[in-house]
């Protein structure tokens, strides 16, 4: 996957254009095989006794579908140590920036305290984003719409998004700024992440090769059937997941005050 720095603003059109090469990256997402497969025995199919495998069936479908939250959480879980296209890890602190390190990495709690607090955190995390600026210094307009959080920080969020006011009484300026989106994928009880969706490229990427399709084995020539006497369904899919621009995501462990 092609990745670029920066893009050329749009200028007055007088004489010739004003041609500008892109500042390119090789950066590729290489597609996995993925499948959830079951195995029921033929006597049970001629006796007519499935009841025991619907429960698994389905849940071979289930599993088919939560795969594109699979792969992307785990992106999200592992961005602090995983590196994305200018290799550097994906939450960093020192991404280059034409000669200037930026960071897009905190350690400080989310938190709905007082408005001291959740200016230091959420209000924090806002601004730098907002504040991104592509090689040519120009604002990159950045606008973080997404709140993600462990469902431990579940009321904190939600809180942060809702409430007139803060537990200290004071005005709360982050009503309504966000969606909370609450995860259970997430590992980390005390990172959260702040994230830019609106634009058409994301900050983390699932890359669908092959949706995932039905398969079986039941023919007398396969092994399972002629051997065992045991057929076999389930679900196959090729797909892989991998990060987008930096720029439009926040990360903060948490960890720190």
């Amino acid at each position: 996957m092609p990745g670029c720095a920066n893009f050329p603003r749009m200028r007055k059109w007088l004489g010739d254009k004003n041609v500008k090469s892109l500042a390119a990256f090789k950066y590729t997402i290489v597609n996995d095989d993925w499948d959830a497969t079951i195995a029921v025995r033929r006597n049970d199919i001629e006796d007519d006794n499935l009841g025991i495998y619907g429960p698994q069936a389905k849940t071979a479908a289930f599993s088919a579908k939560q795969l594109p939250d699979e792969i992307i959480f785990e992106l999200v879980n592992l961005g602090f140590s995983s590196r994305c296209y200018d290799g550097q890890y994906f939450f960093d602190t020192d991404h280059p920036v034409n000669g200037v390190s930026v960071r897009n990495h905190g350690t400080v709690a989310l938190s709905c305290a007082t408005l001291a607090l959740a200016q230091a955190s959420y209000g924090a995390a806002r601004t730098a984003m907002r504040m991104f600026k592509d090689d040519e210094g120009r604002p990159l307009n950045i606008t973080p719409n997404v709140l993600l959080v462990p469902p431990a920080l579940e009321d904190i969020g939600n809180a942060l998004m809702t409430v007139d006011r803060l537990e200290d009484g004071k005005p709360n300026p982050y009503k309504g700024t966000a969606e909370v989106v609450v995860a259970n994928w997430l590992t980390s009880d005390t990172a959260w992440f702040l994230l830019d969706t609106t634009k058409p490229v994301k900050p983390f990427i699932y890359q669908e090769r092959k949706a995932p399709v039905f398969v079986q084995q039941t023919t007398m020539e396969s092994d399972d059937v002629f051997k065992r006497a045991q057929y076999l369904f389930g679900a196959e899919a090729r797909a892989a997941g991998g990060y987008g621009l930096w720029q439009l995501a926040y990360g903060s462990t948490g960890a720190g005050s």
